[in-house]
């Protein structure tokens, strides 16, 4: 777990596991994602007295909004996400938590190993449509900051959705 590994080197002192059950794949973590991610950074050696656990999250926004009422103070953080989540992380957290320093990590991993673990090619395409998505639209909804899309990756995105790449896009 990368968030065991980061902190076993010291990166940050303290760890927020934030996140409900997965409304996409509730079977994964029927508890909820933070109480399954803390038992096993536990299980990892991360000690208990590391931990905070925000279990209520059920968006990226309120992932963020959570953990910052349990990190009053804090002046920087380290967001650790799925790979295909980075630039969306970051883009809520300087909108909703602007006065900290944010940095992202995932598990480092050659897209081949990621789509081996997940096992399903067209849900991972499915995930990064919809992130490119969130990326273009979520500012004007006031979400996220703006960051730039490079013309060939809305290109590449149209296309995906074009071709049937759709379940994970934003309805609303």
């Amino acid at each position: 777990m990368c968030a065991a590994e980061l902190y076993h080197r010291g990166l940050f002192p303290t760890v927020v596991f934030s996140g409900a059950r997965n409304r996409v794949r509730p079977e994964l973590f029927p508890q909820g994602e933070a109480v399954r991610f803390r038992e096993r950074a536990l299980e990892l050696g991360v000690p208990e007295t590391a931990v905070l656990l925000e279990p209520r999250a059920t968006n990226t926004g309120e992932n963020i909004r959570f953990s910052r009422a349990l990190l009053p103070g804090v002046r920087s953080v380290l967001l650790i996400s799925m790979p295909t989540m980075e630039r969306r992380a970051y883009a809520t957290c300087r909108k909703l938590w602007p006065e900290v320093e944010v940095l992202c990590a995932s598990a480092p991993r050659e897209l081949g190993e990621y789509l081996a673990a997940v096992g399903d090619e067209g849900h991972v395409i499915d995930m990064l449509v919809g992130e490119v998505q969130r990326v273009i639209e979520y500012p004007e909804r006031g979400f996220t900051i703006e960051q730039p899309v490079p013309e060939e990756v809305r290109a590449a995105y149209l296309r995906l959705r074009r071709a049937g790449f759709d379940t994970r896009l934003s309805n609303s």
